[in-house]
């Protein structure tokens, strides 16, 4: 029996909301989503674990995952007592879907997080971020220096198009744009090493019930600054300026296996200056997905990071 979409609408563009019944039985994932408003009535959905008065992580996924990627992160550091929240991007997960290709933009993202880190009040953030995460988180963290306490950034990159041409992104730009098919659970498995279950694939499509709800998937590659003419080439570049200030602990955890970010933790490292005396971490046999891959081992490198007295 086909579900039928739940239609809304906002100032912006008409939105629609996966129903609920597509995330029954998700594996290890059994987390009830928090709804916030961030504008216009568009509804950015979100879970938490761990203690209400526990010191703040903020785990942001990517293109074109949704918090699901973090599940095997959440219960460790939940369990060291941190208040663990994992939203999902707007057009992705729980969230409200905008349906209009044009209703996304990178700055509409970076708004609609920001709307939601202000009605959650949250502050004294350790941020960790991956793909699209860290292209939202670190402009956020730019903007908001004094709201962050601490960064991870896994498999990320803030673009700004001054990098050298990158064959790959423009490739997949092209395939999100052009392709009849967008199979998610496929593409996710592309960007793993392990191998992933039916019940996982699954998953990671259940969001997306049709093409009607895949606008923000679509969008997302097509809104990459990749040359200097970008709109938001001036607000990135504005962002590393800030970057380079930033004096705290800044992290980086990339995988061995990656080729779209691979090199960007060396970036990282020479440029930000809280990563001068922070810990980093490669991870072995992961892929662009590496939540997937080691989330354990992540979870267990910003535990002993955070643990530390001179991670402050």
């Amino acid at each position: 029996m086909r579900m039928r979409p739940n239609r809304l609408s906002s100032d912006s563009a008409a939105c629609l909301r996966t129903p609920a019944g597509r995330f029954e039985a998700l594996p290890d994932f059994d987390y009830p989503a928090v709804c916030t408003d961030v504008g216009g009535g568009v509804q950015m959905a979100h879970v938490e674990a761990g203690p209400r008065g526990g010191r703040p992580i903020v785990l942001m996924h990517g293109e074109p995952t949704w918090g699901f990627v973090y599940r095997s992160m959440i219960r460790p550091l939940a369990a060291a007592g941190y208040r663990v929240l994992v939203p999902d991007l707007i057009g992705f997960g729980r969230s409200d879907k905008p349906v209009a290709i044009a209703a996304h933009s990178y700055r509409a993202h970076v708004d609609w997080v920001r709307a939601w880190l202000d009605a959650l009040g949250l502050s004294d953030i350790t941020l960790f971020a991956q793909d699209w995460g860290a292209l939202i988180g670190l402009r956020l963290l730019a903007e908001q220096t004094a709201r962050f306490a601490r960064v991870f950034v896994g498999n990320g990159f803030l673009l700004t198009g001054d990098e050298p041409r990158r064959p790959l992104i423009f490739a997949w730009r092209a395939f999100a744009r052009y392709s009849p098919v967008f199979p998610i659970g496929a593409m996710l498995q592309v960007g793993t090493r392990r191998w992933l279950s039916r019940a996982e694939r699954a998953a990671y499509a259940a969001p997306f019930p049709d093409a009607r709800y895949m606008a923000g998937p679509r969008a997302l590659p097509r809104l990459l600054p990749l040359s200097p003419q970008d709109p938001e080439h001036a607000a990135n570049r504005a962002a590393w300026a800030s970057l380079e200030r930033f004096a705290r602990p800044f992290h980086t955890c990339f995988s061995d296996g990656d080729p779209v970010t691979r090199g960007g933790d060396r970036v990282f490292r020479e440029r930000v200056a809280g990563a001068g005396a922070a810990r980093h971490c490669t991870v072995p046999r992961a892929g662009h997905f590496l939540q997937e891959d080691a989330g354990d081992t992540i979870a267990r490198f910003m535990l002993a990071q955070l643990r530390r007295p001179d991670d402050r």
